[in-house]
């Protein structure tokens, strides 16, 4: 069974996304479908062609449009405004002629009542057709509350506002459609970072080629000012990528050879080249951009509540708006007439648009801008659950820390000698097969250094303690207190100063013969700068605990803990340790976060109420394992996430709010006789602007 995903244009409000997906379900050669509204998409199994499902789309004159058949992948033409909204324009004008000849004759003029129906036939005629097909099926759309409002008011001579309530509620209809697409172009932004063409070496011989055609281990060549296409490893030169597009960095980051490089970033000064290890479909970017749109379509449960109350809501409308009509002439002997133009009015402002539009609109702007900054979410409840986050419990290595040991402190006994003991602990270590030695070996670089000219000889690993070998004819040792005992209780100031590094949770080790101590080095895996000001921004914001997590020995845990600020401190911990824990903290915190690299703490990210990985960029295992990814390695987005998430849930509590308040005073200025149609109207109309416009406003936060 062949299934086919198009993007759909012009889709305004839910409820007309559900009908156009039932329509297109209906359509004979199709089994299936499904549509997703947020993100402007239909997903079809069975055979249709896009004239069959544009024409199930007719009502809301939707364009349907097949990614795949534009093989360079050109910018689709703009829509042309003027030529989709001719029935609107050509209403306006009418009515305008209708106030003009009323103003002069009198509203029961002939000319008058012909042009204000002429402006209901043109403005109203797909309106009319979808309303009366949804009435007849008893689907009460707000299609069908519109219908039976204009029809009703046209029945008792309201030709004026019957006419403005059909204009109002066009031009509402095409601001929503604005402000939805508007929200759906920051995810579609997405697709155009990356180039669709590349300069490709094959067979000696450097050709322009679509993405679509690059194979991997194909070479490119990326020039300065040039974006990179497909993701790689470089295999010569070097020079600066500015990874913005992907983990929201704009600080450039050096590259050389064998360093990963990602489609959509931009490389700034050397000439690159890149040996292709993802095909298109498989890069970084068009992973973030599926999880994104995949993100759109995981109701939040402010939008799962909304849903459901919709469902309810406007058949309850239409309930009221008829004992409206009908209980005051029947109990009280009003005015038949006074009545009905009071229900009608109910059922204008009554229409549930600002309601049903209120939640997704917010949430797509959130999860659109948090991508732009490098902050993949994987779906609104997440957005949710972040903004009532309690506790958050963070991995020490790679997370809190660098991830990479260097060295901290070096202390020679002979300061005159400095340099030419670093050389030989270099040497030493250069031998030695443990993690810290590559630390040393790298400050050796960093100090312009080097053990060429050292001969060395009967290299012995000494198990437990250290290392000894022997350095033109003399013969060092580095290592533990152990290998120095003696020399070390004869100088209690170098016993000081080794202690002293050990507790700051820095890993010692001494330089010396089998007769003295020549100097002391400690190697650490250092802090990240940002750590202690982010737990700092996290307690400011009101979460309540922040823990360590780590399977590092308590005493160098406990080191880093006070250091980086957090208010609880675990060390020497296994992954099954660290999920224990989270699922203990998840008794007394509602909500509880995990932030690890997603590798070894897959665990405990799975068991959190929000599992957020670090340095998601390239990591399949963090973009599949979490519920939330900082696509760079920078903490300082965790605070951004927590504010972006409670304006995300306050923006949907003011626009749930506004809705139904306005709906409730509508209520309220039937009693008097004060509602009126072109009222109601404007009331829904503005109502709905509000909750766009408001919505929209999550896509500015920084």
């Amino acid at each position: 069974m062949s299934k086919k995903e198009y993007r759909v244009e012009g889709l305004s409000c839910p409820n007309c996304s559900a009908k156009f997906e039932q329509n297109v379900k209906d359509i004979p050669t199709v089994t299936d479908a499904k549509v997703s509204f947020s993100v402007g998409k239909i997903s079809v199994e069975g055979e249709a062609s896009i004239a069959d499902i544009e024409a199930a789309g007719a009502f809301e004159n939707l364009k349907i449009i097949d990614p795949t058949a534009q093989s360079t992948q050109e910018e689709i033409p703009k829509t042309n405004k003027l030529k989709d909204n001719w029935t609107l324009i050509l209403s306006a004008l009418l009515i305008a002629c209708a106030f003009l000849v009323q103003s002069i004759k009198g509203e029961t003029y002939p000319l008058t009542i012909a042009l204000y129906v002429l402006a209901i036939v043109i403005g109203g005629f797909s309106l009319f057709k979808e309303g009366v097909k949804d009435l007849v099926k008893l689907n009460f759309s707000m299609e069908v509350l519109m219908t039976v409002a204009i029809i009703g008011a046209s029945l008792i001579g309201q030709w004026a506002e019957g006419s403005i309530v059909v204009i109002l509620f066009a031009l509402s209809e095409a601001l929503e459609k604005f402000s939805m697409d508007k929200a759906r172009q920051s995810i579609r932004s997405l697709m155009d970072i990356a180039p669709k063409e590349a300069l490709v070496k094959r067979h000696g011989v450097e050709e322009m080629i679509h993405v679509n055609d690059i194979e991997i281990n194909d070479i490119m060549i990326i020039k300065p000012g040039q974006k990179i296409a497909m993701d790689g490893v470089v295999v010569n030169g070097r020079s600066s990528v500015n990874q913005a597009a992907i983990t929201g960095e704009s600080v450039p980051l050096e590259k050389i050879v064998d360093d990963e490089v990602f489609a959509g970033t931009l490389n700034e000064e050397g000439l690159l080249e890149v040996k292709v290890t993802k095909l298109v479909t498989d890069s970084t970017i068009a992973k973030i951009i599926h999880l994104v749109e995949e993100a759109q379509d995981e109701r939040a449960p402010a939008q799962a509540f909304v849903d459901t109350f919709a469902k309810y809501y406007t058949p309850a409308i239409m309930l009221i708006s008829f004992l409206v009509v009908i209980v005051p002439p029947l109990l009280f002997g009003s005015d038949w007439n006074t009545w009905l133009y009071q229900g009608l009015s109910l059922l204008v402002v009554g229409c549930p648009c600002s309601l049903v539009i209120s939640t997704p609109v917010s949430i797509v702007s959130a999860i659109s801008n948090a991508a732009k900054n490098g902050v993949l979410i994987k779906g609104g409840i997440y957005l949710e659950e972040v903004g009532g986050l309690q506790a958050i419990a963070f991995d020490k290595t790679g997370t809190l820390t660098e991830g990479e040991p260097v060295v901290t402190d070096y202390i020679s006994v002979d300061a005159s000698k400095e340099k030419d003991n670093f050389t030989k602990i270099a040497a030493l270590e250069s031998y030695s097969q443990h993690p810290l030695a590559s630390a040393i070996m790298k400050d050796l670089v960093k100090r312009n250094l080097s053990i060429d000219h050292l001969n060395i000889n009967n290299f012995t690993s000494i198990t437990g303690k250290g290392v000894q070998a022997s350095i033109d004819g003399e013969t060092y040792f580095i290592g533990s207190a152990k290998l120095f005992e003696t020399s070390l209780n004869q100088s209690s100031s170098l016993k000081a100063t080794y202690e002293n590094l050990q507790k700051e949770g820095k890993t010692a080790m001494i330089f010396g013969t089998s007769t003295e101590i020549l100097g002391i080095i400690a190697v650490a895996d250092k802090l990240r700068e940002t750590s202690q000001s982010v737990i700092t921004q996290l307690h400011d914001a009101g979460i309540k605990h922040t823990i360590m997590l780590t399977g590092d020995n308590q005493h160098t845990a406990q080191a880093i803990g006070r250091e980086v600020g957090v208010t609880d401190i675990k060390g020497d911990l296994m992954p099954q340790d660290k999920l224990d824990y989270i699922k203990s903290l998840k008794q007394y915190y509602t909500k509880v976060a995990m932030v690890g690299d997603g590798v070894n703490d897959a665990p405990a990210l799975a068991a959190a109420s929000v599992g957020i990985a670090m340095g998601g960029a390239g990591t399949d295992t963090a973009l599949e394992t979490a519920d939330i990814a900082l696509m760079g390695d920078d903490l300082e987005k965790l605070p951004f996430l927590i504010r972006l998430s409670r304006k995300t849930l306050g923006i949907i509590k003011q626009n749930i709010t506004i809705s139904l308040a306005l709906k409730l005073l509508a209520l309220l200025l039937i009693i008097p006789g004060w509602l009126t149609l072109w009222l109601a109207i404007v009331a829904d109309m503005g109502a709905t602007i509000f909750v766009t416009l408001n919505g929209l406003r999550l896509m500015r936060i920084k």
